[in-house]
């Protein structure tokens, strides 16, 4: 299997998995555990969604450097999917993130306030990245 290929696979499985595991398993649940404030939540979602909003800006570069080098080989979607995903990513992480931080360190949480609209917005680009990663995922699923 060419390398490059092998890489975009890796590179958008591992992703994947963190993207579930975090956005979709660990946020919600968190609220849940015994002792665990709004306030304390939100406080380590910042610090977990900083955290996973960096190691997957490193994962996209990887990513879009995985697309490129197969040239020719490389499926014609995928790299039409690897910048949406660079574009999803940065909405989310560059956008949206530092709006709901402002929001929150005014104290404005779901303690004190309904959800706001940037929070289902958030909700709504990851799982455009999980749609985005499962199809790029198979792409080369595929082509291997």
């Amino acid at each position: 299997m060419n390398p490059a290929l092998a890489t975009q696979i890796a590179v958008t499985f591992t992703w994947l998995g963190l993207v579930l595991g975090i956005s979709f398993l660990e946020a919600p649940i968190k609220f849940r555990a015994p002792g665990v404030t709004t306030e304390l939540g939100v406080g380590i979602g910042r610090l977990v969604f900083r955290a996973l909003n960096t190691v997957e800006g490193v994962a996209a570069v990887a990513l879009l450097v995985a697309v490129l080098a197969q040239g020719a080989d490389a499926s014609p979607f995928a790299l039409g999917i690897a910048i949406a995903l660079l574009v999803v990513l940065a909405a989310g992480a560059l956008v949206l993130r530092p709006l709901m931080d402002r929001r929150v360190t005014a104290g404005r949480t779901a303690e004190r306030m309904p959800r706001h609209t940037l929070h289902f917005a958030y909700i709504g680009l990851e799982v455009l990245k999980v749609a985005l990663l499962i199809w790029i995922g198979v792409l080369g699923l595929v082509a291997a």
